[in-house]
């Protein structure tokens, strides 16, 4: 399965990847970030769903990409393009795989900024070709794996929230995830791009490197239940004497 999440607020952009992929008993580490130069002003894809639909997208789409690159200026174009790719995808070889019970499943998520883009964007894009694009009241996309990341994403982060703090609930998501599935894990690609920063950072995060980090929050959440205020539930322990 995957795991990939892009958060968009105030101050910045940022996106987070696991690489873990299971064919069978085989697992494989393959990097489901891409990222690359228009009018130099980074951009960065993720997806979930079929893998074969994913290259062959991204193939068509550096083609495309190759040849009127230089007229993007929005980052939504290149939101129009991918949607474009994927629809030319669909048709090709949609048939085919639902003739083999596969379904056309593929999702992506689109972040950076262009030219005349005012700030940092964030697309949303949906098997059909078509997305929706990030908000104040809607700061984060995941695709692959949800519903375990998204209880502390909802409670906790907002447009507001520090571009540090935002990442470390991007991670505290991944974590959580981790935790309750065996299909997404290490190694973990982050970028992080500031709202009026240059060119956005980029690292590869192995288990051992991140290891203290969850070590600390596993021990906050054992502290934390330790200080639980039971009074209210006093009474459901107070039993009768036999």
């Amino acid at each position: 399965m995957t795991f990939c999440i892009g958060i968009k607020i105030r101050e910045g952009l940022l996106a987070l990847a696991d690489t873990k992929i299971v064919k069978g008993e085989e697992h494989l580490t393959r990097g489901k970030i891409s990222s690359a130069l228009i009018h130099g002003n980074q951009w960065w894809v993720m997806t979930s769903g079929l893998r074969s639909v994913r290259d062959k997208v991204v193939t068509y789409l550096d083609l495309e990409l190759a040849e009127r690159g230089s007229s993007l200026e929005y980052l939504f174009e290149l939101a129009n393009l991918f949607g474009m790719q994927l629809r030319r995808v669909r048709v090709e070889d949609g048939a085919a795989l639902a003739a083999s019970n596969l379904t056309f499943n593929l999702h992506a998520i689109i972040g950076g900024q262009l030219p005349k883009d005012p700030y940092p964007k964030m697309y949303y894009i949906y098997p059909e070709g078509n997305w929706i694009e990030s908000t104040d009241d809607s700061p984060y996309f995941i695709v692959g794996r949800t519903h375990y990341a998204k209880p502390i994403l909802d409670r906790l982060l907002t447009a507001e929230t520090p571009l540090r703090q935002a990442l470390a609930l991007a991670f505290l998501a991944f974590d959580a995830t981790t935790a309750s599935v065996t299909d997404v894990g290490y190694p973990i690609d982050i970028i992080v791009a500031e709202a009026h920063g240059q060119m956005p950072n980029q690292h590869r995060f192995e288990a051992a490197d991140l290891e203290p980090v969850a070590q600390w929050w596993h021990q906050t959440l054992a502290s934390a239940l330790n200080d639980f205020p039971f009074k209210q539930f006093d009474s459901l322990f107070d039993f009768p004497s036999r």
